[in-house]
């Protein structure tokens, strides 16, 4: 049986709008395919070892803040997992904190761990409602979500996005990126949850971490939805 382990980051404290729904997408996508998947919780104090797959998902400011202290005892680390290519998805505020720094209006830099090129400012709009991405490198090659942020995320050097925005606002409301990529890392404001509205995106994670292509399976009703969902209005 192949085996994968996951480390889920902080889910005390970055655990809003369902996010948990990624991790079980994992777990039984893997499961279908007779893949063990290790699941890890890392909390506040404790030590990150070696994994696979990293999830952080998001939460709310004071939380971000407990979370970026607590990160900065492990960035050297995971910069050197992220060189290793494990694969890391950051949801929202996990999102924000895999970048340089996330400014608040009021108070100091929440500081990440800069794994992805990108820093993130608060904004005075906040962004709710569905969105539809086109993307270059999943198919079917579009990806659904429901944003609901206000930090004005943006992208620098070879940090990419993960598509285009076609419905919604994405990283910032005005350059239609949405998400980033650099390496194996991914981050997305996606919430939904993001990964089983988002069946073949999860097989992507599943497939860099294994390091080939997982098996087919049946999964004509999670592309049924996906495919209700795409270009839903905003």
């Amino acid at each position: 049986m192949k085996k994968l382990k996951l480390g889920h980051l902080y889910p005390k404290l970055l655990n809003i709008y369902g996010d948990i729904g990624n991790i079980i997408t994992l777990k039984k996508r893997c499961e279908w395919r007779g893949i063990d998947l290790e699941i890890d919780e890392i909390n506040v104090g404790d030590k990150i070892s070696n994994h696979d797959i990293y999830f952080i998902g998001g939460g709310q400011d004071l939380q971000q803040i407990e979370v970026s202290k607590e990160l900065q005892k492990h960035k050297e680390f995971l910069i050197s997992e992220r060189e290793n290519m494990a694969v890391f998805l950051g949801i929202c505020g996990g999102y924000q904190l895999l970048g340089h720094y996330y400014q608040p209006h009021n108070g100091e830099k929440l500081l990440g761990i800069s794994l992805l090129d990108a820093y993130t400012i608060a904004g005075n709009k906040r962004f709710i409602g569905n969105v539809t991405v086109k993307s270059d490198f999943v198919e079917p090659n579009t990806l659904v979500g429901f944003e609901n942020h206000s930090g004005l995320t943006y992208l620098e050097g070879d940090t990419e996005p993960i598509g285009t925005v076609v419905i919604g606002n994405g990283n910032n409301g005005k350059d239609k990126t949405e998400g980033a990529r650099y390496k194996n890392v991914f981050g997305t404001y996606m919430h939904g949850s993001f990964l089983p509205k988002n069946p073949q995106f999860a097989d992507y994670l599943i497939e860099l971490a294994l390091g080939s292509k997982p098996e087919p399976i049946e999964d004509n009703i999670e592309i049924l939805t996906h495919n209700s969902l795409v270009g839903k209005k905003y």
